[in-house]
């Protein structure tokens, strides 16, 4: 139950800060036109994207966190000591594979930041910090297992 709890509050933490970076990516393209942007404007353009992005981003972010979380699980069975390494790397490649796969087959990047190589990298923090989570819930259940 608790790699259940720990997936989900994976997706929930990835989700949340890959849409806290899409809004910040997108204000700085705006500051670089020469606007002005106060932090309430910052504030709401999250706000917005946490409530806004859910229908399509988050289910991506979903299934490309199982199959990142996953892979690792089976390479981790064999070598324990990386395991926080191994979640950590695992949520960053599977975001920018995301964004990488969705830009090869569809010819577009869905998330404006993400053309920069900046916006993906931390596309790829996100997905890292959703490793992360992973793994400290997890924890306990992994060491009980061994």
């Amino acid at each position: 139950m608790k790699v259940v709890f720990g997936y989900f509050l994976a997706v929930l933490a990835t989700y949340s800060l890959g849409a806290l970076f899409v809004s910040q990516g997108n204000i700085a393209e705006v500051v670089g036109m020469g606007f002005e942007i106060t932090m309430s404007h910052r504030i709401d353009a999250v706000i917005h994207d946490l409530t806004h992005m859910y229908d399509l981003y988050l289910p991506i972010v979903a299934v490309g966190m199982l199959i990142g979380l996953s892979v690792a699980a089976l390479i981790i069975n064999y070598v324990i000591d990386l395991r926080l390494i191994g979640y950590v790397s695992a949520g960053f490649v599977a975001l920018v594979a995301i964004h990488v796969l969705i830009k090869a087959t569809l010819g577009l990047s869905g998330i404006a930041p993400t053309r920069e190589i900046v916006g993906l990298l931390m596309q790829g923090l996100a997905g890292a910090a959703g490793g992360y989570v992973f793994h400290y819930v997890t924890l306990q259940h992994q060491l009980r297992s061994a």
